[in-house]
């Protein structure tokens, strides 16, 4: 059994992406990083990735190509404290869920490796991770 099954599949990511940026869309740090007024699409796209990444059926790749999501946020200034938001809005989506401890912390570590790695401007002061 995958991970996309054994938590419930899409309908299990679909709950993640939607609390998510239900803070996404109240952040003044986050949502001027989301160009289209309605931030259905990127929770779309959002939702796709994880499904496939997790096991699931392929529509991201098969509709975007390869996730490339370093190239795809190039455009935006990452910096600790976009990444520190990120990770407060998505811990929250996290902890909504209510998965068994195993499947919460694999995907909460995958989430946070993810997070820093997307971390394209550093502070002078703060050191690399």
């Amino acid at each position: 059994m995958t991970f996309f099954e054994a938590v419930g599949g899409e309908p299990t990511f679909r709950r993640l992406v939607d609390k998510f940026y239900e803070g996404v869309a109240e952040d003044p740090l986050l949502r001027p990083m989301y160009p289209e007024e309605d931030l259905g699409p990127a929770a779309d796209r959002l939702t796709l990735f994880l499904v496939q990444y997790w096991g699931g059926p392929s529509t991201y790749s098969d509709s975007r190509g390869h996730p490339r999501l370093r190239m795809r946020h190039a455009s935006f200034r990452v910096d600790a404290d976009a990444r520190d938001a990120w990770l407060r809005h998505m811990r929250v989506a996290v902890d909504s869920l209510g998965l068994p401890a195993q499947h919460e912390a694999e995907l909460w570590s995958y989430l946070e490796r993810a997070a820093y790695f997307m971390v394209n401007t550093m502070d002078p002061a703060e050191p690399a991770h």
